[in-house]
């Protein structure tokens, strides 16, 4: 896994924060670094994926990166139990990592990958989706487009299906959101990156990246049509949300 040294010697092009070959090359690294109990949310994932993804039901995942999400689903599933693992992603770079990690995995037969804008939900194709991953996804998307993905997942999902949703949020106070964001850099520095390299990447990452608050997350998902609608995980300005889509005749999926 190659270092995450991106932003030591200056932010790469001097602008916004973009999915490009550079940082696909090193973006294993950054996302372990930089996402707290990064590989206790993977577990999680599978674990809630494994509870709601029906037999034979596709899973797929928006915002795919380089498929380590994919990697252990398809680890945790046994081969025989017939779940199609999907990811779309819309930065080729990405994708060109995720292809080789797959690869190299053996796990090209039960892994596909394809490019999609996310922001044109038109362009996915969620066919038998049983479950929908976003994982430090939607922040990426442009505000006045995320109902739309949301709204394309919830038509696409089967009666009892799960969105599943990982993402930095805000928080309802301002004076704690700067108490949460601080702890947030301090977790970074821990994780080795300077506080230079912090700076640097906040700046890149400020026209890029718009999180919002929990509450409208959870209002945008049950305006979709979502309940109910929970958080599984909290860190500081990280969340998990948890979304299911009712079975016909009023029952939720978890029956």
């Amino acid at each position: 896994m190659k270092r995450d040294e991106l932003f030591r010697h200056g932010a790469p092009r001097g602008g916004d924060f973009v999915f490009d070959a550079s940082v696909a090359a090193v973006f294993d690294d950054m996302i372990a670094r930089s996402v707290p109990f990064y590989d206790e949310q993977q577990r999680m994932l599978a674990e809630l994926v494994q509870r709601f993804a029906r037999p034979g039901a596709a899973v797929h995942d928006l915002g795919c990166a380089t498929a380590t999400t994919l990697i252990r689903l398809a680890r945790a599933f046994e081969a025989g139990e017939g779940h199609r693992l999907v990811g779309h992603d819309r930065s080729e770079p990405m994708l060109r990592q995720a292809r080789e990690r797959i690869e190299a995995e053996g796990l090209t037969q039960r892994i596909e990958l394809r490019r999609a804008d996310l922001e044109d939900p038109a362009q996915l194709q969620l066919e038998n989706a049983g479950v929908v991953l976003c994982c430090w996804t939607l922040q990426f998307i442009r505000p006045l487009q995320r109902e739309a993905l949301v709204r394309r997942v919830y038509d696409a999902l089967a009666d009892g299906g799960a969105l599943i949703v990982t993402e930095k949020v805000l928080s309802n106070e301002p004076e704690l959101d700067r108490a949460f964001i601080d702890c947030y850099y301090a977790h970074k520095a821990r994780s080795g990156y300077s506080e230079t390299e912090i700076h640097r990447k906040r700046e890149a990452l400020e026209n890029v990246l718009e999180p919002h608050r929990i509450d409208e997350n959870r209002a945008l998902f049950r305006r979709c049509g979502f309940e109910p609608v929970d958080t599984f995980f909290q860190w500081f300005n990280f969340a998990g949300f948890l979304c299911l889509k009712p079975v016909r005749g009023g029952r939720s999926g978890l029956a």
